[in-house]
């Protein structure tokens, strides 16, 4: 695929968003070639955990999947304290629908168990216990381990952000593969300085 070709990727943006949680997906993404646009609640800045204030690219009403090739949603205290992130879970749905993917970190793992989206996928999250939490039907589907992907759906927990990147570009298939791809999880996550001379290889 060629990088002109490629549709942009959207990342969710919504006060109380952990900013730790998509450096490595949205940095290298954009180092291969795919654009990343960010998306709102509406066209007011919104503000980190970290107290980074951003303005995002687009409103969530405006995003559609048929013009994306990725959905990132990021975690957020706002995911645990109330309901005003519930319309991101429920456009979650519809790039599920569509076949477009999706990959959920930390909170926006609650949101999606929330709206039924892991009752049938196999999926992770900071813990069992805080999923069972929700109510949701899919415990027997929790895996431990620290990112998943089932089809569509990636999923990772709030200290896994280089996993969460490797799933996600294993999804893509254009960003790293096989011995690179392993290369760049063994860089980033364990510090392994051999794996630097395969990942430029």
């Amino acid at each position: 695929m060629s990088v002109t070709s490629r549709k942009p990727v959207h990342l969710a943006l919504y006060d109380t968003f952990a900013d730790w949680e998509t450096g490595h997906t949205t940095a290298w993404l954009a180092r291969v070639g795919y654009e990343v646009r960010t998306v709102a609640p509406s066209a007011l800045p919104v503000t980190s955990i970290g107290g980074l204030r951003v303005q995002s690219d687009l409103t969530l009403d405006e995003l559609r999947p048929e013009d994306s090739a990725l959905l990132v949603l990021q975690g957020a205290d706002l995911w645990d304290t109330s309901d005003d992130l519930a319309p991101f879970a429920r456009t979650a749905r519809a790039f599920l629908d569509a076949g477009v993917p999706v990959g959920a970190i930390c909170g926006a793992t609650a949101g999606l168990a929330r709206e039924g989206l892991l009752d049938d996928r196999a999926h992770t999250s900071a813990a069992s216990v805080y999923l069972a939490a929700t109510g949701y039907g899919g415990g027997e589907r929790y895996v431990e381990a620290d990112a998943v992907t089932d089809g569509d759906l990636i999923t990772a927990g709030p200290t896994e952000p280089v996993a969460f990147a490797r799933e996600i570009f294993g999804r893509l298939g254009d960003v790293f593969e096989g011995k690179k791809l392993d290369a760049w999880f063994r860089l980033f996550h364990d510090s392994d300085p051999a794996a630097y001379e395969t990942l430029n290889s």
